[in-house]
């Protein structure tokens, strides 16, 4: 376990900083050399981009020939599948929530709740700044547009846009 953390400082003080992938293949290298230590599972040709946040990422998974974009924050259990594109600016929620269930208390004193966490399939694209909220799945074969806000599930090969987001169109 202290090699993981070894492994994370190493990425949170040096790696994460190195210049995109685009700009230097050694930089791509050394943010998968440390990811490799840190993870989960993490299978080839995965691409960690520059300042990619994944919290201690002790329980994430990341399939093959998948990649974090530039700026993008996701949490430390999320499951990515294979061929899976992320754009920059992506923000994924997850971890806990509070619960606010009695209004007699405040929600400060409320405390929290584990999420159920989220899972992206094979063969995604996710749009430059998209958020994607606690919990939700996103379908084999989906295409989520850029700046959209993903609230619910919807069908694998889905295309899917806007705040919220809706379905715009099928794949299939």
């Amino acid at each position: 376990m202290y090699k993981k953390y070894f492994y994370l400082f190493i990425y949170r003080v040096f790696a994460q900083h190195l210049p995109p992938s685009g700009r230097s293949k050694l930089a791509k290298k050394i943010r998968y050399f440390c990811c490799k230590r840190i993870f989960k599972y993490i299978g080839t040709n995965v691409n960690i981009e520059k300042n990619a946040y994944f919290g201690k990422g002790f329980e994430l998974s990341i399939g093959d020939n998948s990649g974090i974009g530039i700026n993008c924050s996701v949490p430390t259990d999320i499951t990515i599948g294979k061929n899976v594109l992320m754009g920059p600016n992506v923000f994924i929620f997850g971890g806990t929530t509070h619960v606010f269930s009695n209004p007699e208390i405040p929600i400060k004193f409320q405390g929290y709740e584990r999420c159920r966490k989220v899972v992206i399939e094979d063969d995604i694209w996710i749009g430059r700044d998209a958020t994607i909220n606690q919990g939700r799945t996103l379908k084999q074969g989906t295409i989520v547009a850029a700046r959209s806000v993903v609230t619910k599930d919807f069908p694998p090969y889905s295309i899917i846009g806007g705040n919220p987001a809706q379905l715009i169109k099928s794949r299939k």
